[in-house]
């Protein structure tokens, strides 16, 4: 399950590679813009925004975050990614922070590719901090003795994305413009806020899967657990806030 107002905690930090990888998009007049993964809607509503004569289409597999979107006004629905296929006006494919919870996603961009007309772009960002020490610390303590009955599945949940050259040789490969095909990838070195502040930056993304595996007072049990391990790796400053890096891989391409 995931919570809206969690994932928002950190609004301003999380729109950032949003608009990093928009902004590399280079088309006018879209006739249809597809936000897959679209969240609680604060970002998709940017994309009508810019592209007001677009039709948008939203999705995303969770339904607390489709009831969050239409209540900011946007038309989504709830639908698993790797179900959805483009239709034939589709210009713009926009997927944030999503293809890294499908094994499969690396097969997801090569239908896409095929399946959208001439020019179309595809733009998706994916975060790549499945071997930092956040993530690492978590799957340790889930996989530990203590957990590991309830948490061992949810430990593994989540995919390591590639590095940002074989998502380019990946588009390139499926016939898209290799002058308009564009892979990097940026570590952010993000100030956070407040006590446990990795903890709740986490706890509303890669700690998800745990979270719904457990009942709220095992929840918080972990949450107690874990929460020293994170301090140790991530000091907190004097000023109570700490410093996370955060890398996310982007790739951008136009259809040939």
């Amino acid at each position: 399950m995931w919570d809206p107002v969690s994932y928002l905690r950190y609004g301003d930090l999380r729109a950032r590679p949003f608009f990093e990888l928009t902004a590399r998009i280079d088309a006018e007049a879209p006739r249809r813009v597809a936000d897959l993964g679209c969240g609680p809607g604060n970002l998709t509503v940017t994309l009508a925004r810019r592209w007001p004569h677009a039709k948008v289409e939203a999705i995303d597999g969770s339904p607390e975050m489709v009831a969050a979107a239409r209540e900011a006004g946007v038309d989504a629905r709830v639908m698993d990614v790797r179900d959805w296929t483009p239709a034939p006006d589709t210009d713009v494919v926009v997927s944030n922070a999503v293809l890294h919870w499908v094994p499969e996603h690396r097969r997801l961009l090569r239908e896409w590719v095929a399946a959208l007309p001439g020019g179309a772009w595809i733009a998706v960002q994916m975060p790549g901090n499945t071997n930092a020490p956040s993530h690492l610390l978590a799957r340790r303590l889930a996989e530990s003795p203590r957990w590991a009955p309830k948490l061992a599945d949810a430990a593994r949940e989540g995919e390591a994305v590639d590095m940002p050259q074989e998502y380019a040789e990946l588009l390139a490969g499926e016939g898209c413009a290799v002058e308009a095909v564009e892979a990097w990838e940026t570590t952010y070195i993000q100030r956070l806020g407040g006590r446990d502040a990795v903890l709740e930056w986490i706890s509303g993304t890669a700690l998800r899967p745990v979270r719904a595996a457990l009942e709220p007072e095992e929840w918080q049990r972990f949450r107690a657990e874990l929460a020293p391990m994170l301090d140790e790796a991530y000091p907190p400053r004097d000023d109570d806030t700490t410093w996370f890096p955060f890398r996310r891989v982007f790739a951008v391409a136009r259809t040939g």
